[in-house]
């Protein structure tokens, strides 16, 4: 069995956790201090060492991210903290905003100062109201103190400010590209790529988005060296390092944010969290974040090839693989924010994929027209199908629809749109039709 540990979250449950005079007593903002004395380069090099792969959803490798971003003789550059976390089943980021700020804020500091940027700016979900509150206190008492200022700790010449933004609560924000849209007073929509942030970005000025979690990890890997931060994984033969905070919730008994070598299985998790509600089975999982194509306890993992370092869990059930941006890729899903959804058997599937279908279909920006046009007609489909007035005609066209909206908009959000869809259909296609035959035998639990 996997054992938490306290690493990002070793001053969790401490009164006033929030504050810096409890960040300090565990050595905090002396990561930040080592690292202003250390070379950009030097700091790189530890990151991706440390193996930190994107905590957002995307996966991409963090200390690579960093390596893009080039000085630009006329330009200042951005870093971009995204604390969107609109995904529904996601929960994690803002127990870092709301428990222990300072360890974003120091992150902010030693990710700035590693791509060559003056100034950070966290894009905070509006209605997180304690997130902004906390990361507001303690940017000022890290001012109050000199770490951020002009001449940070007293001994740098290195300028580091950070500042607090808050978006308006659309999930397509959470796209790298429409956070900076938004932060920069626009509407929020994807922009064609490339050019990419790290050539123009915030402001047209080079920058890069990391995620909350993935920021803060900076931090310990820092401090205790990237290859020792990465050995603490399942998985850090397979480049996926270090810790991570895994959510779980849906039909649990607990439902829980906890720190973990990056690697636990689906099972573990459940188990972590009590198991599944009223002693029920567990019928589905969603992996990480409601983008994420559901997976059944039945289902096998096949490694890509015999040569594959996944070869190992091949023929094993997903549910006993380890957790990683590999493994559940190569599982048909992704492992997306590591916030698991557990359905229990009893839930009317039909009415859960309808569920998130609306919700696609309300947050898509309307700029391109497979994902505004597509989550529209699959959203209908499927609720005339929950209301007893669908067709099997009409079920079969989901899949054509879903099919046109893959690899076909600007962003990635009609992928993480249009691939549940396909997922839901995929694995409970008996159930799509019992519906339409009027034969719908579930007590209707939704998520």
């Amino acid at each position: 069995m996997i054992e938490p540990v306290k690493i990002l979250t070793k001053n969790y449950g401490k009164a006033e956790s929030w504050t810096l005079a409890v960040y300090e007593q565990s050595g905090g903002y002396q990561t930040a201090k080592k690292a202003l004395g250390m070379t950009p380069a030097a700091i790189i090099d530890e990151m991706k060492a440390a193996n930190i792969r994107g905590r957002g959803g995307a996966g991409f490798p963090m200390g690579v991210k960093w390596s893009f971003m080039r000085p630009h003789p006329t330009k200042p550059a951005y870093l971009v903290i995204n604390a969107d976390e609109g995904e529904p089943g996601t929960h994690k980021d803002r127990t870092i905003m709301e428990l222990d700020p300072h360890s974003l804020v120091e992150g902010c500091m030693i990710g700035a100062y590693a791509i060559g940027a003056h100034v950070a700016y966290i894009y905070v979900r509006d209605e997180l109201h304690l997130s902004k509150k906390r990361l507001s206190d303690a940017i000022k008492e890290a001012r109050a103190k000199g770490y951020l200022s002009k001449r940070p700790f007293g001994t740098s010449d290195y300028a580091l400010e950070v500042h607090v933004h808050t978006g308006a609560g659309a999930y397509i924000c959470g796209e790298e590209t429409s956070l900076l849209n938004s932060l920069e007073g626009r509407r929020g929509e994807p922009r064609l790529k490339p050019p990419f942030p790290a050539q123009v970005g915030a402001f047209g000025c080079p920058s890069t988005v990391n995620n909350v979690e993935s920021i803060a990890a900076a931090v310990p890997a820092l401090s205790m060296g990237g290859a020792a931060f990465s050995a603490l994984s399942r998985l850090h033969k397979i480049n996926d390092g270090g810790v991570r905070l895994y959510g779980v919730n849906g039909h649990v008994e607990k439902p829980l944010v906890v720190e973990l070598p990056c690697g636990p299985t689906i099972n573990e998790l459940i188990e972590m969290a009590g198991g599944v509600t009223k002693g029920r089975k567990v019928k589905a999982v969603i992996p990480g974040g409601s983008s994420c194509p559901v997976l059944r306890p039945d289902d096998v993992f096949h490694a890509p090839d015999e040569k594959s370092p996944l070869h190992e869990w091949n023929g094993m059930s997903v549910f006993d693989v380890p957790m990683g941006v590999d493994t559940m890729r190569s599982a048909g899903t992704m492992l997306g924010t590591c916030c698991l959804t557990v359905i229990a058997e009893g839930t009317c599937m039909v009415r859960a994929a309808s569920n998130l279908a609306r919700f696609y279909r309300h947050e898509s920006c309307g700029q391109c027209t497979p994902c505004r046009e597509g989550m529209g007609w699959i959203d209908s489909i499927f609720q005339k199908i929950v209301d007893g007035k669908g067709s099997i005609e009409e079920l079969d066209s989901v899949s054509d629809i879903a099919s046109s909206i893959i690899g076909n908009t600007i962003c990635a959000f009609g992928d993480g749109a249009a691939m549940p869809m396909l997922g839901f259909l995929r694995k409970f296609r008996h159930e799509f039709v019992e519906h339409i035959q009027g034969k719908c035998s579930h007590d209707g639990n939704i998520l």
